[in-house]
C-alpha cells in the first residue's frame, strides 16, 4: 500500500503467496496502481513491482473494491480511501462482511471523511476528502489495523496526528512509513507523524512471517525427537512474544538475528526442538503481541502440559468466532478444552483421538487443527481445510515434507 501511494517504482522481494495478499494488489490494481510480477519462488515468495501514483493520485476504481477474506486489507486500506477525492466502495467476503468496522469508521469519520457501512460492518462505501484534519485518538481495542488505519490517513491530513496506545501493538506500519520515507515518532505510548509527507520507492524484503512460522515451531515442540529450523524469519521486536509464550511451555528455542533487515524489519533463524511440556498462562497484556499465535498456542496445549488465556476476546471478532470455533473443533477431536468469555483453557489430560472438525472458513483454524491432529490416535478430517490459502497457500505442502 505504501508503495502505491509512493512517488517512483519500488521492488518488494517476497511478497506473501496466499489470497489475503492478492486481495491487497486487486484492490490496488482496482485504483489504477500498476503492479507486475517479475518473479516467483515456492519458499522465499512472490517478487512484484509498483509503481506509485503519489499521494492522493490514486484512479477512481470502476467497481467495487473486493478486499476478500483480509480484514487488514480493507481496514488499512480505508486509511488511503478516505484521502482521495472520489467516492469507492470496498467489501469482503461473508466473513468479513461480518467482522466490525465502526473501530475505523468513527476516527476516519473524525478525520473529516464520510464512511458508511452496513450498520456496523462491510461493505464500506467511502466518502473521501482532501481536507482531512489530523487528529488525537486512543482506539478502545489495541489493534495494529486500526492505528495503521489512522496513521495511513494522517499522512494525508493537515496537522499531526497522534494514536495513543496503552498496550503496544505491531509496528510494521510505522516502520514501513520510515523505510519509505516518513518522519514517524513514538514518545511513550504516543505514535505521531504529521501529514502532507511524500514517500519515495524502495527495494526491499518482505521477512517470513511469524504468525505463520508458529505452526512450524509449535509442531517441533509437540512431537519427541523433532527439531525445525526457519530461516529469514521476521523477529520484530512486536511478534517475538510468541517465542517467550513457546518456552515457558516449554520448548528449546534458539535464536540467530544473523541479518538485520531492511525497513527496521530484522530477521534472523529460530530453531526449536521438542522438550517436556509445561503449564503457562497467557495474560491480558500479552494479547495484542501474540493474538494471532494463539490458536497454534493451544494445538500445542493438546500434546503435552496445558494452556490458560484470558483477556483474548478479540478473538471472537477475527475470521470465525475462534474461541468457540476452536473449543468446538479440539473437543471433536477428544481434548480437554474450557471455553471462556475471553479465552479458553486446553489440558492436555489425554491423547487427541482425531475426527472431523469444521475449520469454518478460518485458515489459522485449519492449521491449528492439522498440527493438534498429529498428536491423535486416529485420522482427523478437516472441513474447509482449504482456508489456509488464505495465508499461506504452501502449508499442507509442507507440512507432509516435514513428516517425510
Amino acid at each position: 500500500m505504501l508503495a502505491a501511494i509512493a512517488d517512483g517504482v519500488s521492488t518488494l522481494h517476497g511478497y506473501s503467496t496466499g489470497a489475503d495478499g492478492a486481495s491487497t494488489l486487486r484492490c490496488l490494481r482496482g485504483l489504477g496502481v500498476q503492479i507486475d510480477e517479475i518473479g516467483r519462488d515456492p519458499v522465499a515468495g512472490i517478487n512484484i513491482s509498483v509503481t506509485g501514483t503519489g499521494i492522493r493520485s490514486l484512479h477512481v476504481p470502476a467497481d467495487v473494491l473486493d478486499a476478500g477474506n483480509s480484514g487488514s486489507t480493507i481496514r488499512m486500506l480505508s486509511g488511503i480511501l478516505v484521502a482521495q477525492p472520489f467516492r469507492s466502495t470496498i467489501t469482503g467476503d461473508d466473513s468479513l462482511r461480518q467482522r466490525p468496522m465502526r473501530r475505523i469508521i468513527a476516527p476516519l469519520e473524525r478525520m473529516g471523511a464520510r464512511v458508511t457501512g452496513d450498520g456496523d460492518r462491510p461493505p464500506l462505501t467511502i466518502e473521501g476528502t482532501a481536507q482531512l484534519a489530523a487528529i488525537d485518538f486512543e482506539p478502545e481495542v489495541p489493534s495494529a489495523q486500526v492505528k495503521s488505519a489512522v496513521l495511513l490517513a494522517g499522512l494525508h491530513a493537515d496537522g499531526i496526528t497522534r494514536v495513543r496506545e496503552p498496550l503496544p501493538t505491531r509496528d510494521h506500519t510505522e516502520r514501513a512509513l520510515r523505510a519509505f520515507g516518513a518522519d514517524v515518532t513514538r514518545t511513550a505510548d504516543i505514535v505521531s507523524l504529521a501529514g502532507g509527507q511524500r514517500l519515495h520507492a524502495r527495494t526491499l524484503i518482505v521477512p517470513g512471517d511469524m504468525s505463520s512460522a508458529a505452526f512450524w515451531m509449535v509442531a517441533a515442540a509437540a512431537l519427541p525427537g523433532s527439531e525445525v529450523t526457519i530461516e529469514q524469519v521476521g523477529l520484530n521486536p512486536t511478534r517475538v512474544g510468541l517465542l517467550d509464550v513457546l518456552r515457558r511451555l516449554g520448548a528449546s528455542i534458539d535464536v540467530d538475528e544473523a541479518i538485520s533487515g531492511e525497513a527496521g524489519e530484522p530477521m534472523g533463524t529460530i530453531v526449536v526442538r521438542h522438550h517436556a511440556l509445561l503449564d503457562t498462562h497467557v495474560s491480558p497484556h500479552e494479547i495484542p503481541g501474540v493474538i494471532d499465535e494463539l490458536p497454534a498456542l493451544a494445538a500445542l496445549a493438546t500434546h503435552g502440559g496445558s494452556l490458560s488465556v484470558s483477556g483474548a476476546g478479540e478473538l471472537r471478532v477475527k475470521e470465525s468466532d475462534r474461541i468457540s470455533a476452536l473449543a468446538e473443533g479440539f473437543r471433536r477431536m477428544g481434548a480437554d478444552i474450557e471455553e471462556r468469555p475471553d479465552g479458553f483453557h486446553v489440558r492436555a489430560t489425554r491423547q487427541l483421538r482425531g475426527g472431523q472438525v469444521d475449520a469454518h472458513h478460518d485458515h489459522r483454524l485449519a492449521m491449528a487443527f492439522a498440527i493438534a491432529a498429529l498428536g491423535a490416535s486416529g485420522p482427523t478430517t478437516i472441513v474447509g481445510a482449504e482456508a489456509a490459502a488464505v495465508s499461506y497457500p504452501e502449508f499442507f505442502s509442507v507440512l507432509e515434507s516435514l513428516r517425510a
